[in-house]
Parts: structure tokens; C-alpha cells; sequence
């Protein structure tokens, strides 16, 4: 909060403050569940913001090495679609979305998945696997990409994510 005095009058003005730090949970393992994530980190970076990503669950998909190029748009059930929920099981259907999505995207100048990953880390942005996640799925350290800084825990990331905000996505 601060103060400012105009003509004998003090006038109190609410500040709200700058956001420092920003650590972003990303539990879905869809073209949609991904890019929101990727997009708020690459912003935090370049507003000069601390930020993180945690990848939990089906999201561990996009530091998978033999997952994250394969990442599609969720077709069934996905009420973003606008469409019946039966329309989105039809066989190839989910390829198609995933086609049209990705052509949006390209057309938009964004990278993909595995080279958006590797571009926010080269800035600083921490990345990070849920341990949780990776004995669920029986995974090990030699089974994610490069960019993944440490495979911590849910204590560990509170930890982190102390004093910042948190956005789950």
C-alpha cells in the first residue's frame, strides 16, 4: 500500500504486488492439457518470472522420450469439442483433431511440445517429474528427457513452490 499527498489530501492507493514466482502442475497428458502449461511458463520467463513445472500423472506424457511426440487433442468427452461425446470415438477421428490442432499451432509460429520443453528449461524454468507418478507408471529417471532437472515429491514441490503461485493445469 502506498501513499501519495495531492493538494493537502492523502490519497491511499492499494498496490497489489508483482508476481515473482510461479509454479505450474501439469496433470494431463493432451495437446490442450499441455500447450496452457508451456504458454503461462514461456510468458513467466519472459516477464522475467521465476517459474517451475511439475509434471504429474497422464502430463508426465510430454517429458516422456518415447511420448512427447505423440501428444493428440482429447476427442471423447472433451466438452471443449462441442460435439457429441460418441463423435470424438469414432476410429481416426482423434488423429484428425490432432492434425488440425497442430497445423493451427504450427501457423502460430509455436514450437512443438519437445522443443517448447527444451526451450523454457534453456531459460532457467525448472522441470520436474512427480515421483508419485513415476513409480505408478513404473518409470525410472533414463525414461524422460534431459530437460527433467529431478524427479521430486509432492513435500518437495510445496517446498518449491513456497512464496509463488501455484496454477494447476
Amino acid at each position: 500500500m502506498t501513499s501519495t499527498i495531492t493538494d493537502n489530501a492523502t490519497e491511499t492507493v492499494e498496490t497489489t504486488p508483482a508476481i515473482t514466482k510461479v509454479s505450474i502442475i501439469v496433470s494431463k497428458g493432451s495437446l490442450e492439457g499441455i500447450y496452457p502449461a508451456l504458454i503461462m511458463a514461456n510468458g513467466a520467463r519472459n516477464e522475467g518470472i521465476e517459474a517451475n513445472l511439475f509434471f504429474t500423472f497422464f502430463g508426465m506424457d510430454a517429458i516422456h522420450k518415447n511420448r512427447q511426440d505423440h501428444i493428440k487433442v482429447a476427442t471423447v468427452g472433451n466438452p471443449g469439442m462441442h460435439m457429441p461425446t460418441w463423435i470424438g470415438g469414432i476410429p481416426g477421428f482423434s488423429w484428425l483433431a490432432t492434425k488440425m490442432m497442430s497445423k493451427k499451432i504450427e501457423a502460430l509460429d509455436f514450437p512443438d511440445i519437445p522443443e517448447f520443453v527444451e526451450m523454457i528449461s534453456d531459460t532457467g524454468a525448472g522441470v520436474y517429474a512427480c515421483l508419485a507418478s513415476v513409480d505408478l507408471f513404473g518409470w525410472s529417471k533414463d525414461d524422460l528427457i534431459e530437460q527433467v532437472e529431478d524427479i521430486i515429491t509432492v513435500g518437495d514441490f510445496y517446498e518449491m513452490a513456497a512464496g509463488g503461485q501455484i496454477i494447476f493445469t
